[in-house]
C-alpha cells in the first residue's frame, strides 16, 4: 500500500511540474539544483581526501612509522580495489570517458551508484596518497546526478544530456572555483553540441557552484602566487617554444599511458594488479615524494621559487645544490609521473588525469624556464610554470580554452592571459600532428563510439544497427526451384531475396531484376533452381560494426542494400541506404531543437 502511495505521489508530481512550470523555465530550476548538488559533491570530497589525509600524516609523523608513509598509497589502492569489486560491483574508472559512453551510447543513462560510488572511491586512493586528481570523479559525480535527475523527471534523451553538461560543468566550478572553465570544459571535452538556449543552464550550474564553493571555502584561488612578471613581447619565442615542449609532452603523457593502462589490464588477478600497482607506486614514492598524491603542494612550490624543497624527503636530496642535477630531478618526474598515475589506477585505485596533467604541465614549464636560465636567457620561472600547466591540460585533453581559462582562475594570473593563450594554442596544435583525440576520447574512438563536434559523425554514431535493420524480407533456400520462387515473389512487395542454408547462413542474393527475364517461362521452372540464381552480395555487413563504418562500406561499393550477418555469419535482416537517411534525418531534427 505504501509503495501505491509513493507512485501515486510521484505521478502527481510530475503532472503538476508539466501543467504549472514550463520546460524552459524548468530546465533552468533544474541547473540550480544540479548546481548546489555538485557543488556539496565537490566539497564533500574535498572534506573526505583531507580528513583521511590529515588522520594518516598524524601517524607518520612517528619516526618509528616513516616507512608507513611510502606504503600508504598500496593501501589505499587496495582498499578502493576491494570496494569496487565488492560493494560497488561496477567499473568506475577513467569518469570522464564513462560520461562520453553514455552520452553516444547510452542515451544519456549514467548509473546511480556513479553519484556516491566515485567520492568514496577516489577519497580512500587520493587521501593516502595515490598519484591521480580528484577531479574526474567529481565530473562523473556531477554528471550522474545531473543524467539521474532529468531521467527522475523523464526528460528526454537531449534534456538528459544537457544536464550531464550542467553537472560536469559544475564539478569544475565547484572544484575549482572556475566556472568558466566549467563551461570550456562542457564545450570542448565532452563535445556537447551546445546552443545558445543550452549556455544559460550550462552557467547557471557552473556559477552556483563556485559561489557554494567560496561561501564554504573561501575566496583565494586553488594556488597562491608569488612575484609573477608581467608579460613582454620579447619574451614570446620562448613561449612558443614552451608551447611546442607542452604539446610533445603531452604527446608522450597520452600515449605512454594509453599503453600503459593495456599492460595492467593484461593482469586478470585483482589481488596481482594491488600488489604490482601498489610496489611500483612505493618504489616511485621514496626515490620522488612529489609524486605521492595530486602533486599540489609541488606545485605550489614551483609558482614560489621554492624548487628545491622538492627532493625534500628523497635519497637524491644531496643533489639539491646543483642546478643541473635539480633539472634532472625534475625531468625525471615528468617522466615517472604517468607511471605512477597509472599503477594507482591500473592496481585499483580511483582518481583522473586533471591533477596529474597540472602537475606535469608545472614542471615542464620550470624545467624549460631553468633551461633557458641556464643558457642566459633571463625568463621568469613562476609564469613558465603557470603557463606550463595550461600548455599541458590543452594538449592532453584537446581543450585550448579550458587550458587557458582554468589556469587563470586557478591562480588569479589574469594578467598573463596572452602567455596563456600562445603556450595552449601551440600545445594544442603540435599534438594534433600526431594524435586526432584527446586521453579521455581515444579508448571510445578506436570502437567508434565517440560522440564529437562533426555533426554528420555524431549523427551516426547515435545511429545503432538495430534501428536501422529490416527483417521482413522473405528468405529462400538454395534448393527452391524457379516454379516456387515465381509463388514467392507473387507474395512479396520487396525486390530483393537472401538466400541461406538450412542453419541460416547468409549463402547469397536473389535480384527480382535478374530473373525477370525467365520468370514468365513455365517450361524453365523445374531447370533452374534458386542455388542457381543467386548472386554473391556487393559486400556484407557485421552486427557489430558502428554507423560509420557502415556508411563507409555503402559508398565503397556504391550499394543501396546490404545484407548483415552475426559474428556467426548468420543472416540477421537487410539495411538500406534510404532506410539510414530517414533514420538521420529525424536524429537530426530531434538534437537540433531548441
Amino acid at each position: 500500500m505504501a509503495k501505491d502511495n509513493n507512485i501515486f505521489a510521484y505521478e502527481r508530481l510530475l503532472k503538476w511540474r508539466e501543467a504549472h512550470i514550463k520546460e524552459k523555465n524548468f530546465i533552468l530550476i533544474l541547473a540550480l539544483v544540479v548546481g548546489f548538488l555538485t557543488a556539496c559533491a565537490s566539497l564533500l570530497l574535498k572534506a573526505l581526501i583531507e580528513l583521511i589525509r590529515n588522520g594518516l600524516f598524524a601517524l607518520t609523523e612517528n619516526g618509528a612509522l616513516t616507512i608507513l608513509y611510502v606504503l600508504l598509497p598500496t593501501i589505499g589502492i587496495g582498499l578502493s580495489a576491494v570496494f569496487v569489486r565488492y560493494v560497488v560491483k561496477d567499473d568506475i574508472s577513467h569518469g570522464i570517458t564513462k560520461i562520453l559512453y553514455a552520452i553516444s551510447q547510452r542515451k544519456s543513462i549514467i548509473k546511480p551508484h556513479n553519484m556516491w560510488s566515485s567520492i568514496v572511491g577516489s577519497a580512500v586512493t587520493i587521501g593516502f596518497g595515490g598519484s591521480v586528481g580528484a577531479e574526474a570523479p567529481i565530473v562523473l559525480t556531477g554528471a550522474a546526478i545531473g543524467s539521474n535527475l532529468a531521467k527522475f523527471f523523464r526528460l528526454d534523451q537531449r534534456t538528459m544530456m544537457l544536464m550531464i553538461g550542467c553537472g560536469a560543468a559544475g564539478a569544475i566550478g565547484g572544484i575549482f572555483k572556475a566556472p568558466i572553465a566549467g563551461l570550456m570544459f562542457t564545450i570542448e571535452v565532452l563535445m556537447l553540441d551546445i546552443t545558445m538556449a543550452s549556455i544559460s543552464p550550462l552557467l547557471i550550474s557552473s556559477v552556483t557552484a563556485t559561489a557554494f564553493a567560496y561561501i564554504f571555502s573561501g575566496m583565494q584561488p586553488m594556488f597562491r602566487l608569488g612575484s609573477v612578471d608581467f608579460f613582454t613581447l620579447e619574451r614570446i619565442p620562448y613561449y612558443l617554444l614552451l608551447g611546442v615542449v607542452c604539446g610533445l609532452v603531452s604527446l608522450y603523457f597520452t600515449r605512454g599511458m594509453d599503453y600503459l593502462e593495456t599492460q595492467f589490464k593484461r593482469i586478470s588477478s585483482m589481488w596481482l594488479r594491488i600488489v604490482v600497482g601498489g610496489a611500483s607506486l612505493a618504489l616511485l614514492i621514496w626515490i620522488f615524494p612529489p609524486l605521492y598524491g595530486e602533486g599540489y603542494d609541488a606545485i605550489e612550490m614551483l609558482l614560489n621559487g621554492e624548487a628545491t624543497h622538492t627532493l625534500n624527503g628523497s635519497p637524491l636530496a644531496l643533489f639539491s645544490t646543483s642546478t643541473y642535477m635539480l633539472v634532472g630531478y625534475l625531468i625525471l618526474i615528468v617522466l615517472l609521473k604517468i607511471f605512477a598515475s597509472v599503477a594507482t589506477n591500473g592496481g585499483g585505485g580511483i582518481g583522473g588525469i586533471f591533477a596529474p596533467s597540472l602537475f606535469v604541465g608545472a614542471i615542464s614549464g620550470f624545467v624549460v624556464a631553468l633551461a633557458l636560465q641556464m643558457a642566459g636567457v633571463s625568463v621568469p620561472l613562476a609564469n613558465f610554470a603557470l603557463v606550463g600547466m595550461a600548455g599541458l591540460m590543452s594538449g592532453v585533453m584537446h581543450a585550448p580554452l579550458t587550458g587557458i581559462f582554468l589556469i587563470a582562475e586557478l591562480t588569479g594570473g589574469y594578467h598573463l592571459f596572452m602567455p596563456l593563450m600562445i603556450v595552449s594554442v601551440i600545445s594544442y596544435i603540435t599534438i594534433m600532428f600526431f594524435e586526432p583525440h584527446s586521453l579521455y576520447a581515444k579508448r571510445l574512438a578506436k570502437k567508434g563510439e565517440l560522440l564529437t563536434h562533426h555533426k554528420d559523425r555524431s549523427v551516426l554514431t547515435l545511429l545503432k544497427m538495430d534501428a536501422v535493420l529490416e527483417t521482413d524480407l522473405t528468405t529462400l533456400s538454395p534448393q527452391l526451384t524457379l516454379g516456387q520462387l515465381v509463388k514467392v515473389i507473387s507474395k512479396s512487395n520487396r525486390n530483393i531475396f537472401p538466400v541461406v542454408d538450412d542453419e541460416g547462413h547468409l549463402l547469397g542474393v536473389l535480384l527480382l531484376d535478374e530473373v525477370r527475364n525467365i520468370m514468365f517461362q513455365p517450361r524453365l521452372y523445374q531447370r533452374f533452381t534458386v542455388g542457381q540464381l543467386m548472386t554473391s552480395p556487393q559486400a556484407v555487413l557485421e552486427h557489430s560494426m558502428t554507423m560509420e563504418q557502415v556508411m563507409e562500406v555503402f559508398e565503397d561499393t556504391g550499394a543501396w542494400n546490404l545484407p548483415v550477418v552475426d559474428e556467426n555469419k548468420k543472416y540477421l535482416g537487410f539495411v538500406s541506404k534510404s532506410k539510414i537517411f530517414n533514420s538521420y534525418r529525424h536524429v537530426l531534427v530531434h538534437f537540433s531543437e531548441e
